[in-house]
């Protein structure tokens, strides 16, 4: 469906070239990094909030419900072993009005049917090439 690119820019910085838009990854200063962008591991993070937030604000916006100001909070943590890995993310769903038990469950069954929460849960095959020739200048 999509396509994008990972351009290196200096030392562990990158640019995510996303249809026409540039989103800068980076390491933070502590991991030898110049924190100009959110580490790879915060952007995975991110889009499970994003797609979260977008999946519930829609909900509400079915439902009548105010949804201007609704805000996710995302919280995650490593893996203390190899392999590298994010082992628990949580995510906090904050609407912009008290709802009724009914619509607070609904909500959140909305956010956790997002795509990228599906995707996580059956894990999508990932291939990995490795392209031996010259890139063309």
């Amino acid at each position: 469906m999509g396509e994008m690119t990972v351009v290196h820019r200096e030392t562990d910085a990158f640019a995510v070239l996303v249809r026409d838009h540039v989103i800068l990854v980076d390491q933070p200063y502590s991991a030898g990094g110049m924190d100009v962008g959110p580490t790879p591991v915060e952007l995975f993070v991110a889009s499970l909030a994003a797609c979260a937030a977008h999946y519930a604000r829609r909900y509400l916006v079915r439902r009548g419900l105010p949804a201007d100001g609704l805000e996710v909070t995302a919280d995650f943590a490593m893996s203390a072993g190899a392999p590298a890995r994010v082992s628990r993310i949580g995510l906090r769903l904050r609407p912009p009005v008290p709802l009724a038990s009914g619509d607070a469950e609904g909500m959140r069954r909305a956010a956790e049917g997002c795509t990228v929460h599906n995707s996580v849960l059956d894990a999508p095959r990932i291939g990995l090439e490795v392209v031996t020739e010259a890139r063309a200048t």
